[in-house]
């Protein structure tokens, strides 16, 4: 398993990822009708690509095949960490976090932020995320419960 920094190139198996996980693993927290809402299997690979590319992202890499992403904006919002659906509960989540929250640390940010999924909220629990709210998310026609989430991270 590696960790690397993410490349435009990564994007298409990026997608294929989030997509296959979103589909596979959340299954057991949401209905299938939401899930297409969340996950359609048509994104705008230039908006994601921008955005991956603007922020910092990371890949995790497993026998040359990406098995996990995430990234943390500027401002500490941690928007997406996605691990492939054939390798949960690996460690791989935890070592993109890891990485995520040393890159906020050693970029003097105080707080990170994220929207969890129901599937997600108890691994961010864990790792010292609070629940800020409860929350009804609307996608497409969908109405998808997630929580706001905050780690308040130690000054060096």
């Amino acid at each position: 398993m590696k960790i690397r920094s993410y490349q435009s190139n990564d994007c298409n198996e990026i997608i294929q990822l989030f997509y296959n996980t979103v589909h596979s693993v959340n299954i057991k927290d949401y209905s299938e009708t939401q899930l297409d809402a969340w996950a359609t299997g048509t994104v705008d690979i230039i908006a994601w690509d921008k955005s991956l590319t603007e922020n910092y992202a990371v890949i995790c890499e497993g026998n040359g095949v990406i098995i996990g992403f995430g990234d943390l904006d500027h401002t500490g919002h941690l928007d997406k960490l996605y691990v492939h659906k054939d390798y949960q509960r690996m460690g791989i989540a935890t070592a993109i976090a890891d990485d995520l929250e040393n890159y906020a640390i050693r970029n003097k940010l105080l707080i990170i932020t994220t929207h969890a999924s129901i599937t997600a909220k108890s691994f961010f629990k864990k790792r010292g995320y609070l629940v800020l709210e409860k929350q009804q998310v609307k996608c497409g026609e969908q109405l998808l419960t997630n929580f706001v989430m905050a780690k308040y991270l130690k000054k060096t």
